[in-house]
């Protein structure tokens, strides 16, 4: 009688040799692996075959620790004094986000912001492919679009269902958006990426990721609001310290 094997486990700085089992990641750990991964690829530019989690938090303004722990969601570990392989964590974070198989992809919306995406080289890098683009307007049906056809609205249900395509991008205003959202549900897409300002209602069982630019946008601005106040007050500090007048226009200062 044989005694049961046990399963081995990856050498150090290896990648685990079969599919990883499904399992939740928060969504900040995965906001962050785009920014990890693409520090990887300068480092990997530059020759670098090993790198510590210490200089990858650093190239990034992060926290060691952060990205020590971080990396224990992926299937791959590292070396005590020596980090991880820079090609093989590349390869992990691609694999944990999906990013080292393509999937095809529909876009809706042909305006501006359809065609700023669909210009958009990187999505090939990022396992994203979009192979068609929808649109009501006649002047735009039958259009080329950086490679891509734009073809009549009517057709995505019955395309996406043949095609068995997953994701949907809407690049609609904001009054198209729920039409826009209910035809690809039709269609069997099973995650959509919203660039309309506008929230959908959506089955549960439809992933859907809002990119809300003017969000974005507020942020920002009010950000930079606040520096610029704190400046001010910086220099109406100095020049009353200086010359005694608060008024940081003043010629005095």
């Amino acid at each position: 009688m044989t005694s049961p094997r046990h399963p081995r486990r990856p050498k150090p700085g290896a990648a685990a040799a079969t599919a990883p089992a499904a399992r939740a990641i928060p969504v900040p750990v995965l906001r962050r692996m785009p920014g990890y991964l693409q520090a990887l690829r300068q480092f990997r530019g530059e020759g670098l075959e090993w790198v510590s989690c210490t200089r990858l938090a650093a190239r990034l303004g992060l926290d060691p620790a952060l990205a020590r722990k971080d990396f224990t969601t992926l299937d791959i570990t590292g070396r005590p004094k020596t980090g991880f392989p820079v090609t093989g964590l590349i390869r992990a974070i691609e694999s944990c986000l999906g990013w080292d198989n393509v999937r095809d992809a529909f876009l809706v919306g042909a305006g501006s912001l359809g065609r700023a995406l669909l210009g958009y080289r990187g999505f090939r890098e990022h396992g994203l492919n979009i192979v068609a683009a929808f649109d009501t307007d006649p002047a735009k049906i039958g259009a080329v679009l950086h490679g891509t056809h734009v073809l009549p609205l009517s057709k995505l249900a019955g395309l996406a269902k043949r095609m068995r395509v997953a994701i949907g991008i809407i690049a609609t205003p904001a009054g198209a958006a729920q039409e826009v959202a209910d035809q690809l549900v039709a269609g069997g897409i099973r995650a959509i990426w919203n660039f309309a300002p506008t929230p959908l209602s959506i089955p549960p069982e439809v992933l859907v990721e809002n990119e809300d630019l003017s969000r974005t946008l507020a942020v920002l601005s009010q950000r930079l609001q606040a520096r610029r106040a704190r400046e001010t007050e910086a220099n109406r500090q100095r020049c009353e310290e200086a010359n005694g007048t608060t008024d940081p226009q003043s010629d005095d200062c």
